[in-house]
């Protein structure tokens, strides 16, 4: 699939391995699959990727359908046999085509497009390989780095390293580039003759530098180091979200205290929003200039129009687009509502399958009865509306323009547009019976 051209001149391919099952993060989904700013860290990696390569290959193992739709259209290589990186690289040489081609891998998604670029560059004269490398606070378990001067020499995984070599404090970020056809020849000539009995794609350096000159960009911990367990992946959520909330105040929003707001990595924020504190942005949010979201609210696949109020303590939920003006208060849950421009829904409401017209006012306490235990049906109110407080509607129901609902009705007929509508039981007094019956109670009680 064609992306933006590339910085090189010529195709580069992607390669991505995510293969890996993620035996650290003891889990039942592959490790790919766990979410990074309310997406798949797979889908995080291939969104930047795509503004970078030409081609994108993602090697996936065996029975892993759900990567294999969420990167769909890229192309899907299976590795049968989990034998090391270098040999799940190997399994898509035919698929590098004739330009360059670079190694990503799905437990690094929080590579940055400049970087990208900087290592699919065009590469010196001499220089038959480029790679990222960085200096983490703890090297742990990462490969490290044998340098001659500013060169490579290669790369030592950590379980064949001496402690000289494991002293080393600059590692191995795993991404690499080169031309295809040098790639392609490094691959085959890879054995496993060391301490896992795997097909090392850090090999391919040792190769590369044999040959010629093997380059390095040093990159930043935050946007280089893998993700291999639940504390490695809140790590990288809390780089993810620093990265976002900053984007978003360089951008014209204000953030009142920008820890507390969590985003996704698809989250929409025009220029002089307000977000106060404690916010979260599920996936699928857009919102228009100057849209004022309160403390304590939940927005997820939703879009809200210019210079509205959200909150707070409001929930808008999956297929809610509410127009410019509109007002959404505490307590107050959408979903799957259309709300007209300077409509309000104020308070304690759950409005769920609705369109509501403009101008139209929602009392607090009111409800829509979308659901018959089977089936959701739709609520349609029309524009300049007033339902009185505590309404409940019983869906399919329309409720027509320029209406009033008493307070506490039960609708299950539809209203005609201008209409006064009541339905509830009339009040009856009977005199004095609210003494007898509380002084009937109180001997009950004090009898037993």
């Amino acid at each position: 699939m064609s992306q933006t051209p590339s910085v090189t001149g010529h195709e580069v391919t992607a390669i991505i391995l995510a293969a890996g099952l993620g035996t650290r993060m003891k889990s039942s989904l592959p490790k790919a699959m766990h979410p990074l700013g309310g997406v798949p860290m797979i889908r995080l990696l291939i969104d930047k990727a795509a503004q970078v390569f030409d081609r994108i290959i993602v090697v996936v193992g065996p029975d892993m359908d759900d990567i294999a739709s969420c990167v769909a259209p890229h192309k899907i290589i299976v590795q049968h046999e989990r034998a090391g990186t270098g040999h799940a690289a190997r399994q898509a040489a035919a698929e590098f085509g004739g330009g360059d081609v670079a190694v990503l891998y799905a437990d690094n998604p929080l590579i940055s497009v400049p970087l990208m670029q900087q290592l699919v560059a065009p590469r010196p004269d001499g220089v038959m390989l480029r790679l990222l490398a960085m200096r983490p606070k703890d090297p742990g378990r990462y490969g490290r780095l044998v340098t001659s001067g500013d060169d490579v020499q290669r790369i030592t995984e950590w379980e064949d390293a001496t402690e000289d070599e494991r002293a080393i404090s600059l590692c191995n970020a795993g991404m690499l580039c080169a031309a295809a056809t040098d790639m392609r020849r490094w691959l085959n000539a890879l054995t496993h003759d060391n301490a896992q009995g795997e097909y090392y794609l850090t090999d391919v350096v040792e190769q590369a530098a044999g040959e010629g000159r093997v380059a390095f960009i040093e990159g930043s911990e935050a946007e280089l180091a893998g993700v291999n367990s639940r504390a490695e992946l809140a790590a990288a959520e809390r780089t993810l979200q620093e990265q976002l909330r900053a984007a978003a105040m360089a951008d014209g929003v204000t953030l009142v205290a920008p820890e507390t707001v969590f985003l996704s990595a698809d989250t929409k924020l025009s220029q002089d929003c307000v977000i106060e504190p404690h916010v979260v942005f599920g996936p699928g949010v857009r919102l228009g200039r100057g849209v004022h979201v309160r403390a304590f609210s939940h927005l997820e696949g939703c879009t809200i129009g210019d210079n509205s109020r959200i909150g707070p303590f409001a929930r808008l939920r999956p297929g809610t687009v509410c127009a410019a003006e509109t007002h959404i208060g505490n307590f107050v849950e959408l979903k799957a509502t259309q709300l007209g421009q300077g409509s309000k829904v104020n308070h304690l409401s759950y409005i769920g399958d609705a369109e509501i017209g403009a101008g139209t006012n929602i009392g607090a306490g009111s409800i829509t009865c979308n659901y018959d235990g089977v089936f959701k049906h739709k609520t349609s109110i029309g524009d300049h509306a007033f339902i009185g407080s505590n309404t409940i509607m019983v869906a399919p129901i329309r409720v027509g323009d320029a209406t009033l609902v008493a307070a506490g009705s039960v609708l299950t007929e539809n209203v005609a547009d201008t209409d006064f509508a009541v339905a509830r039981a009339r009040q009856v007094a009977k005199p004095g019976r609210g003494q007898q019956m509380q002084d009937a109670l109180k001997a009950k009680k004090e009898k037993s």
